[in-house]
Order: C-alpha cells, then sequence, then structure tokens
C-alpha cells in the first residue's frame, strides 16, 4: 500500500521522539517522496507540521525565523511550553483571517521540565501529551500506541514501537 501522510512523536525516558513520512500528497496524486516535515527550532526544540503543502513550509518558516528573532532580542531560548503557547498564539491570531491549515507536533527538552510533546491543529487547541499523531493514519497509529507505549520508556524501547511492521508500512 503507498504511505499514508501523518506524523506522530512519543515521550519517553529523557527524550522525545519525533516521525514524519516523506510524502507530499493531495487526494490520490503523490507530488514528492522526499518532504522534509521535520523544522528544527533550536537545539533543544523541533516540530513535525502536517497540513496543506504550502501552508505547512511558510508556518513552520515563519514560527523558526520569529522565535530565533525573538532569542536574539531577549538572549535567552524559550522553553517548549512558552514555544508551544507562541506557536498556539500565532495560529489563533490568524484563524478567523488567513487560516494556516497546519496540524504539528512540537517536541522540545528543558532542564527543568524534562522532555515535553505538545499537540496544536489546525484550529489553534494545544494539548500537551506523552504521545500523539496527525495525518491519514493518526487513528491506526494512537491505536497501537495505547497497546504498546507506556510511560518512562526507553530509546531502543521507542524505536522498537517505531519500527513496528504496521507504523513501518505507513510511512515507507
Amino acid at each position: 500500500p503507498p504511505p499514508m501522510e501523518c506524523i506522530f512523536g512519543l515521550v519517553g525516558d529523557g527524550f522525545t521522539l519525533l516521525v514524519a513520512d516523506a510524502s507530499a500528497r493531495r487526494s490520490v496524486f503523490l507530488y514528492k517522496q522526499d518532504e522534509d516535515k521535520i523544522f528544527p527550532i533550536d537545539e533543544h526544540k523541533a516540530m513535525a507540521v502536517t497540513g496543506e503543502p504550502g501552508d505547512t513550509t511558510l508556518f513552520a518558516e515563519l514560527i523558526q525565523k520569529n522565535l530565533a528573532l525573538c532569542t536574539l532580542r531577549v538572549g535567552v531560548p524559550r522553553s517548549p511550553h512558552a514555544t508551544a503557547h507562541f506557536t498556539r498564539a500565532i495560529m489563533a491570531e490568524n484563524l478567523r483571517r488567513s487560516p494556516y491549515f497546519v496540524n504539528l507536533l512540537l517536541a522540545g527538552h528543558d532542564k527543568d521540565e524534562g522532555p515535553s510533546l505538545y499537540y496544536l491543529d489546525y484550529l489553534a487547541s494545544l494539548q500537551k501529551l506523552n504521545f500523539a499523531a496527525h495525518g491519514y493514519g493518526a487513528f491506526f497509529i494512537l491505536s497501537l500506541f495505547d497497546r504498546y507505549y507506556r510511560p518512562g520508556m526507553s530509546l531502543p524501547e521507542a524505536i522498537k514501537v517505531r519500527t513496528n511492521p504496521a507504523i513501518s508500512s505507513l510511512l515507507c
């Protein structure tokens, strides 16, 4: 079967794992198979995006550049919590005039809070979760996470969940 467009992430013991497929598609048309959907924000944060192809890149770069500007002005990078709320504020502000049809997962690590994963959809609803998914394969992946995820899992255990044949078939 062809790969489904989806992103997912999970929080483990001292890390957050983000995974994204590499396809750009609309309906039954596959435009490209090397799309990078994970955007680094700084050395401790990254976001995975899915949605309308133009909106995803535009919104991700808007957040990247604005956060870099904030870091230059203040001299201190924002925490993952502050970054998630900043991203939500930008999305909510644009919701009624020129909405971005973007769903994203924001992963980060803070020395005080530890690893974190934030779920943000195109309607600007934000939630901190232990595991999350967006896209066509999200319901299927979430059912597998219900079965295999456990809090505090190690990196090898998380990679084993990621390499589960059912999940791999969605991404390849």
